[in-house]
């Protein structure tokens, strides 16, 4: 009996040093409305969910964050502080949580707008578009800038007010046609692939977001694809090396480009083109119209001219 007994006292200490339970698990899912109600938003949300408790520099921890619009997140039980944005709109709110099931649901005090583009009737892909957002200051329209990388479609969460749009249309097709690096300097060169730059086809819109609603808005732009070439009579094969200047009739510079027939987006009207080829200069006019892409030639002469 006393064996059996000294036995058990070894063994009872093993048993009280065994791990305890995980602590208690709560479930928050999570949905945003705007102001006024309607249905739970679903894109352009973010959330954040931080410790309620303040480390010593003041900061809140970041618990976990989520881009989904619905979120169904997993935290350990305790108190938290629950962040959500909406483009530059956003809300907060504390919650205690224990072992359970919890739903919230966040309200945001602000409007939303939703930008589409189109060409020639047509929609315009999404990543041909730049979209800049300004709140108008003293008759200034482009007083302070809020939003510098919108996206068409995207729905963007904005307090109610006055905002004044900028749309820009990207250039992918000229942004492969420009002067040669390797032509200049002689020596080879590896390029990145050329980004998207920003064409002359530039759209202003004034828009007042009212909080609760969702905007639609779509900006018409106004302009084509041109292909420059230099020939020596209409038809004819385009000259190599040759760099053309794109300005408008009263001087200002466009683009500059290099190559036999070099592409840019211009924007619906009138434009002088120069070119240079061997020491020589040949000058020509054109007209661009919307959605009409076309090829612009000018002849090797010096009273060349490219009717409209």
């Amino acid at each position: 009996m006393a064996a059996w007994l000294a036995l058990f006292a070894l063994i009872a200490p093993v048993r009280a040093e065994t791990p305890a339970t995980e602590s208690a698990q709560a479930t928050l899912s999570l949905s945003a409305v705007l102001n006024g109600g309607g249905a739970p938003l679903t894109g352009g949300v973010r959330w954040r969910v931080f410790a309620a408790a303040a480390d010593p520099d003041g900061s809140h921890p970041l618990i976990v964050e989520s881009s989904l619009a619905q979120p169904t997140l997993t935290v350990p039980a305790g108190e938290y502080v629950v962040h959500v944005a909406f483009g530059l709109a956003s809300a907060a709110k504390r919650v205690t949580l224990g072992a359970e099931v919890r739903s919230e649901r966040l309200t945001l005090s602000a409007g939303a707008l939703r930008i589409e583009g189109t060409l020639a009737d047509a929609p315009i892909d999404p990543s041909k578009l730049s979209l800049a957002i300004y709140v108008p200051q003293n008759r200034n329209p482009l007083g302070k800038l809020v939003y510098a990388k919108g996206k068409a479609g995207d729905t963007i969460g904005l307090p109610e007010g006055s905002y004044h749009i900028v749309s820009t249309y990207l250039d992918t097709v000229g942004a492969r046609s420009g002067v040669n690096l390797a032509a200049n300097t002689g020596k080879s060169a590896v390029l990145p692939p050329p980004a998207a730059i920003p064409s002359n086809s530039i759209v202003n819109a004034d828009i007042k977001v009212v909080s609760g609603k969702l905007i639609d808005v779509t900006i018409r732009h106004r302009c084509a694809t041109i292909t420059l070439k230099l020939v020596n009579k209409a038809g004819a094969e385009a000259l190599a090396n040759t760099t053309f200047t794109v300005l408008t009739p009263g001087g200002d510079v466009i683009r500059e480009l290099v190559g036999a027939f070099p592409s840019l987006v211009l924007a619906e009207g009138a434009y002088v083109v120069i070119a240079r080829h061997d020491a020589k200069i040949y000058q020509s006019t054109f007209q661009v119209q919307t959605g009409i892409d076309r090829d612009v030639e000018v002849v090797a002469q010096e009273t060349g001219k490219q009717g409209p």
